[in-house]
């Protein structure tokens, strides 16, 4: 995993906008309808292609194929693992399980509101129209195919592109197991466990074609939010367990090849019943990975950057804090993306941070989070020049 030894590198947390000639048939493909695949496979090898180079013109070192053929950052494994069944939601189950969860409880009349004004656009809940995947028999894996197409779409838009490395990213079994329902085996850890012995073929064939492999594990965070009836204490309990899990799944691969990297998801609202850094970063830091990707330009979150003042780094490790958020239209000043990163360069080292985006840009292929596409790249734009700016101020002062 290449580091920041001569000056700030930048990254992102890997789901990009898709493209609109794809959105169609991604549509008739999460609906489980039939559509036309070698046009499909077409697709999305052009939109591979240039998300690569906007990247790249962009100024982004750490590039990736921005999930152009995927579904969604988490859905897609149901094309991939066996053993899953997509059932009606039951009576009052069909919207968003994060509707149970802290914010909603405490904001319903503004989540409303952002219900009404979204809907013309396809909404912003993310429910369950479609019905729950659930685990119906036997967890194993059968992406071998698409993982490897995946693989070889990105080394193709690569060529005569420059950039310091390739991530590409990979939902945790952790998060697998936590948002699909199991109806096949004896408990949660033996859900959990075949999950991650399945998603591991994904993961050994992304860091052995050379890439460094991330993986996406939200619910780390976010679970506090979602489950009001617990304490901190009790989410802190839950999140030492699957940890366990993450490291089950990827034992044996180096942790150079690894980036962890978890949020608090693309809730565009108050966000104040979210779970404090301080209160899961010892758990986060146990996980068996080089580097780690968490919410730092958020406005909830920002003044974080502190806690690494108490909370040592260990060594050899990386932060890649988000230094642009993907919840607002607001392009950040390259001035304040150079003092974000400066932040965490005084405290942790240069060397240890690489600059990077809050969550990804478009969690669902069939939505994108409330920054417009256009917007995205411009705060890439703006992560680049920061990036240039925090160069200057730690290495040429």
């Amino acid at each position: 995993m290449k580091r920041s030894t001569e000056r700030v590198l930048t990254t992102h947390v890997g789901s990009l906008a898709r493209a609109e000639s794809l959105i169609p048939l991604l549509r008739l493909r999460e609906h489980g309808q039939p559509y036309d695949r070698d046009e499909f496979a077409r697709l999305v090898r052009e939109a591979v292609a240039d998300v690569v180079r906007k990247q790249v013109e962009a100024g982004i070192d750490i590039v990736t194929d921005g999930e152009q053929g995927k579904s969604s950052f988490y859905g897609y494994i149901v094309e991939r693992f066996s053993g899953f069944e997509r059932k009606p939601a039951a009576p009052g189950k069909e919207g968003s399980p994060r509707a149970a969860g802290r914010e909603y409880l405490a904001f319903s009349e503004y989540y409303a509101w952002s219900e009404r004004i979204a809907a013309p656009f396809g909404g912003r809940g993310g429910g369950r129209t479609l019905g729950i995947d659930t685990c119906t028999g036997p967890v194993s894996y059968r992406g071998h195919a698409a993982v490897q197409t995946d693989i070889q779409n990105l080394k193709t838009a690569l060529k005569g592109r420059a950039h310091e490395d390739v991530f590409m990213p990979a939902i945790a079994s952790s998060y697998v197991a936590a948002s699909f329902a199991n109806e096949y085996y004896r408990s949660y850890e033996e859900y959990e466990q075949a999950v991650s012995d399945a998603v591991r073929e994904e993961y050994k064939a992304i860091v052995d074609a050379g890439f460094i492999l991330q993986i996406d594990d939200p619910r780390l965070v976010s679970y506090y939010m979602m489950n009001p009836n617990l304490s901190v204490e009790d989410c802190r309990k839950w999140a030492e367990k699957r940890v366990e899990a993450i490291n089950y799944s990827i034992r044996d691969i180096p942790p150079e090849k690894v980036r962890f990297h978890t949020c608090y998801s693309i809730d565009v609202g108050p966000r104040i019943h979210e779970m404090a850094l301080k209160d899961i970063v010892d758990i986060m830091l146990k996980i068996n990975a080089a580097a780690y990707s968490f919410e730092a330009a958020n406005p909830r979150h920002e003044h974080e950057y502190h806690l690494f003042e108490t909370v040592k780094l260990p060594a050899d490790k990386i932060l890649i804090p988000g230094v642009i958020s993907h919840t607002t239209n607001l392009v950040e000043h390259p001035e304040l993306v150079a003092e974000r990163i400066v932040r965490f360069a005084k405290i942790v080292g240069r060397e240890n941070i690489i600059a990077g985006a809050d969550c990804g840009f478009a969690a669902s292929a069939l939505r994108f989070n409330d920054t417009h596409p256009s917007v995205a790249w411009l705060k890439f734009d703006a992560l680049a020049e920061g990036a240039r700016l925090a160069t200057r101020e730690l290495w040429h002062r």
